[in-house]
């Protein structure tokens, strides 16, 4: 990107990129979104440019941001290097974002659209609805016509329809079906009727009122502390009120609990993860969760790992947690994409063979 750059000699070998600067792993919608953080107010005559399947992907991508490194940003708009540099990373949060919109849209609109947003994701009312839990979808669906929910199921995904099936009273249920076998093309106002109520009456609702299970969230925020901090607030915690340690403990997924993986998720979660943090982080594993690892690896796969292992000497304690639970974190994001089970021991997750 610089012009005054010495060109390579013939045959010369170029650097490695640096991967603070690789804009590869953002999208097109992450990539707009930076863009008009950086421009703040001033992307008011941009915002109003795009239409509202538009504004909702790009504001939903920014309010789920985080944080974007200054190189990365200025990788992505370059004209802007001097100021960005010196402004360092830039933001993106549901409170950022929506002040931002308050800028330029109704004050209902944005409340509307925030909503929204915080809502189960996807783009437009059918992919949200595939983030629903079937047991609180279906008994929304459970007061409504028959027609009507056969519309429903028939839009959203085979699998989900299927469990939404199974939640709703047997006879509702076959009526339901039987609709649905019968059922001809929806009239597009007939559609968009129903999307409007969804939209207004289930998902309005559900934003407004879903709150998450405290001890779960708990959950989450322990699972990201170091052992030492983990065990000294479990401790205090215990003191105070046992039944609630007891319950977060439960819920935590640690790193010991990647031996409860099946072998196909072994295979795949060392397929993901980074190579260094596999080799740090089994250093302070137990055997028996080596012996799973190594054991779903090739012979030579194997033994590379464990000569490096070897060679690596000591270890700090704080860099052993720290690669596990980068581990974990990997593992988490592909339970989430349905590539791996992650069994938090309950009898229902347990596989029969």
């Amino acid at each position: 990107m610089n012009a005054l750059a010495k060109p390579k000699a013939p045959g010369e070998v170029a650097p490695p990129a640096d991967p603070r600067t690789d804009i590869s792993r953002y999208s097109g919608s992450e990539r707009a979104a930076i863009i008009l953080l950086c421009l703040g107010e001033e992307a008011k005559a941009l915002w109003q440019l795009l239409d509202e399947d538009e504004i909702k992907e790009i504001s939903q991508t920014m309010s789920a941001l985080g944080v974007v490194p200054a190189a990365a940003v200025e990788a992505i708009v370059i004209e802007f290097v001097q100021k960005l540099s010196s402004s360092g990373s830039i933001m993106g949060s549901y409170e950022q974002t929506q002040r931002m919109l308050n800028a330029f849209l109704p004050k209902e609109k944005v409340e509307a659209l925030m909503e929204e947003i915080r809502g189960p994701a996807g783009r437009n009312i059918w992919d949200k609805l595939a983030n629903v839990n079937e047991t609180v979808l279906a008994a929304y669906l459970k007061n409504e016509y028959p027609q009507t929910v056969a519309v429903v199921l028939a839009k959203v995904r085979p699998e989900h329809a299927a469990k939404v099936l199974g939640e709703l009273p047997e006879e509702f249920a076959a009526e339901c079906v039987a609709r649905m076998l019968a059922m001809e093309p929806v009239q597009r106002d007939i559609l968009e009727k129903i999307e409007t109520t969804l939209r207004t009456e289930f998902m309005s609702n559900l934003a407004r009122t879903s709150k998450r299970d405290s001890h779960e969230l708990m959950a989450e925020i322990f699972n990201n502390f170091d052992r030492q901090t983990e065990s000294r607030f479990i401790s205090l915690l215990e003191e105070k009120n046992r039944d609630s340690a007891d319950r977060i403990r439960a819920l935590m997924f640690v790193f010991e609990d990647l031996g409860k993986l099946d072998s196909g998720g072994v295979q795949t979660l060392l397929r993901s993860v980074d190579k260094t943090d596999l080799a740090i982080g089994l250093k302070g594993a137990s055997d028996t969760l080596r012996s799973l690892f190594f054991s779903n690896m090739s012979e030579r796969g194997s033994k590379l790992l464990k000569d490096e292992m070897a060679s690596m000497g000591p270890v700090r304690l704080k860099d052993v947690e720290a690669a596990q639970a980068r581990m974990v974190a990997v593992a988490k994001d592909l339970s989430a994409r349905g590539e791996i089970i992650l069994s938090d021991g309950k009898t229902e997750d347990e596989l029969i063979y």
